[in-house]
């Protein structure tokens, strides 16, 4: 049966909070290799996860993702399921021991999930929240109530709602640092070495939903007790190289696209250049004139996700409207914060970012 021809359709400045834009040049190379991946005769969605050719694609990726963290010998990467949102029970499951405490620091609704389930398995605390101030900065060091002998402290490095970011790590003493990268990973360089156990959904900035990265320290692999179900199992994942089951395979083939992507324009160190500058940009404009009023602290600002208001909800439902006639898509912010939410990841262009600044300009002239 044949099918008409799909209209032709300009691809719009993508603002989406996740999933999120991605690179054209990933979009392109899995087009082109969708129907045969070369040499291989299939499609990755058709190949075995125990076959040579899938071999190759997780090697390869692992590799990537060791060499853009700057070596991780310490650690373990596995490649799972379940998003940022099953990370909230595997964590303290594997890692809340019931005479242990986990500490939690509150800067956004992510944090307050992941602590609703640790909640379920033992005990916890709050070692900061910045909910008063409607989760507009990130608590000083100084801010902090710590635990002594923490089974862990969990942080949220990045909230996409809100519009926050950790520009520092917190000091943590000898409890594991555990971190949802998920809306900042790859987009600065990581100290590994900081960190017991970092995870990230990879529908941000790595890939498409359906692949989760977790990054954990070797030692704290046997905190898993025998007891746990396998699949909520870190250690079980780990000795059987995250093919304990089947894994998203096509996640896993365009994480791997996104990584050498990411490595072709310099690595971390480059791509964080690049996420300053767009963020300055925007920000730039955002504090040229009282017209726009953005949620986050100045020192607090994310680069990822810049979330912002305009003096009236009217003018905000009318500016919403004419960007997505204009072809920014995605703009609306979240309902916890309301305005306007621009999320710029490592994949989008530099040149969105000015196209959107001048229309800010227009309409403020035209509205101001």
């Amino acid at each position: 049966m044949e099918r008409d021809p799909a209209p032709v359709v300009d691809r719009v400045f993508n603002f989406s909070a996740g999933p999120a834009v991605m690179p054209v040049e990933v979009l392109e190379e899995a087009r082109d290799d969708l129907l045969c991946l070369p040499g291989v005769g299939s499609s990755i969605l058709e190949i075995s996860h125990r076959s040579p050719a899938f071999d190759r694609i997780l090697g390869d990726t692992l590799g990537i993702l060791s060499d853009l963290l700057g070596g991780s010998a310490d650690h373990e990467i596995l490649l799972l399921q379940g998003g940022a949102s099953l990370q909230f029970s595997m964590v303290p499951m594997n890692l809340l021991r019931a005479e242990s405490t986990a500490d939690y620091i509150l800067t956004g609704d992510w944090g307050k999930k992941a602590l609703k389930e640790a909640k379920k398995v033992g005990k916890t605390s709050v070692a900061a929240t910045t909910e008063p101030t409607n989760f507009d900065h990130i608590p000083a060091q100084d801010a902090l109530t710590l635990t002594p002998g923490a089974a862990y402290v969990h942080m949220t490095s990045n909230n996409t709602i809100h519009g926050t970011e950790w520009h520092h790590l917190p000091s943590v003493g000898e409890a594991p640092l555990v971190s949802d990268t998920s809306s900042n990973m790859f987009s600065r360089p990581i100290d590994i070495a900081r960190h017991g156990l970092i995870y990230a959904g990879a529908q941000k900035n790595l890939g498409p939903s359906g692949v989760t990265v977790v990054i954990i320290r070797e030692d704290l692999l046997d905190r898993s007790a025998d007891s746990l179900p396998t699949m909520m199992h870190y250690k079980v994942h780990a000795e059987n190289g995250s093919r304990y089951n089947t894994p998203p395979a096509f996640g896993i083939y365009i994480l791997g696209l996104v990584l050498k992507w990411l490595k072709g324009v310099g690595g971390l160190a480059a791509i964080e250049q690049i996420n300053i500058r767009k963020a300055n940009t925007l920000y730039a404009e955002l504090d040229r004139t009282e017209f726009w009023r953005p949620h986050a602290r100045k020192d607090a600002r994310s680069r990822m996700n810049i979330t912002f208001r305009l003096p009236s909800e009217e003018l905000e439902t009318a500016f919403a409207k004419a960007a997505t006639a204009a072809g920014f898509d995605g703009l609306k912010g979240h309902r916890s914060v309301g305005g306007m939410r621009a999320s710029i990841y490592n994949a989008f262009p530099e040149e969105g970012v000015t196209a959107l600044v001048d229309f800010m300009r227009e309409f403020e002239r035209k509205n101001g």
